[in-house]
């Protein structure tokens, strides 16, 4: 049986924006004391392993919680993977959570880790000691056939040196059971951990929801409609009273203007 635990995942922020932004995330997220914050990752440009690594050392330096680097495979080499490793070593992270990573429309993938399990078979392979996360889909991969196809592929990553498990979010309790269920009757014995996204506003959301192909419950919906309607009135209201605050100084500018002639 394994002990419960619990993590954050962060973003780092676009390289239009400070990066103090996520340090004063971080200092509001203290108090929860996370068995370990995960740190994303892009498409594979040198500039964003940089990133992920020195927000991962931060992280363990200076707030001394154990941080996990994402790393998508994709989009990288040989040389970029021993490079992104070498800059996690520095780190001193805890673990790496190795992805596929999502298709860029505007670029054509390196050719050499086609799935995350040969990520995963090529830093076990480097760095023999390295704690591996992987991803999981509870309502299924949006690119297998069937949840059962979805869990066979990922026994494979698990047997390629995955030793913790991650899930896309999902909304539906039920759905998560069933795949616990069914990824124990295939022999997957590792953490599966819950991913959960909070429901901070409709429109994240629909977008994520959309993008993993994961589905909305009949109640959960009704809750984001009623949202977006509550959110559309309260646009409109506070459109209708800028209008009309600014029709009201409007006039009374106009009648100190003509008092003054």
């Amino acid at each position: 049986m394994h002990s419960p635990l619990f993590s954050l995942e962060v973003f780092p922020p676009k390289r239009t924006s400070p990066v103090g932004t996520i340090y004063d995330t971080l200092d509001g997220l203290d108090d929860l004391k996370p068995d370990f914050i995960s740190v994303t990752y892009g498409t594979g440009k040198s500039a964003d392993r940089t990133a992920t690594a020195r927000i991962a050392n931060t992280i363990r330096s200076e707030y001394g919680i154990d941080a996990v680097a994402h790393l998508t495979a994709q989009y990288l080499t040989a040389s970029d993977v021993d490079e992104a490793l070498a800059m996690f070593d520095e780190a001193k992270v805890s673990g790496i959570l190795a992805l596929r990573g999502d298709r860029n429309g505007d670029r054509e993938p390196a050719g050499v880790f086609h799935h995350a399990s040969d990520l995963v078979r090529y830093i076990r392979e480097h760095r023999p000691q390295m704690k591996i996360y992987g991803a999981c889909y509870p309502e299924k991969h949006p690119q297998s056939a069937t949840l059962d196809d979805d869990i066979a592929n990922l026994k494979i990553k698990v047997d390629a040196g995955v030793a913790h498990l991650i899930s896309q979010l999902f909304y539906d309790n039920d759905d998560f059971m069933r795949f616990l269920d069914k990824t124990r009757a295939a022999g997957i014995d590792v953490p599966i951990e819950a991913g959960i996204m909070p429901v901070t506003n409709a429109k994240s959301v629909r977008r994520m929801t959309n993008m993993c192909a994961s589905r909305v419950p009949r109640k959960l919906a009704r809750m984001l409609d009623k949202w977006g309607m509550i959110r559309r009135h309260c646009v409109k209201r506070a459109s209708s009273t800028r209008a009309s605050r600014s029709a009201t100084s409007y006039a009374r500018e106009s009648t100190a203007s003509t008092s003054t002639r």
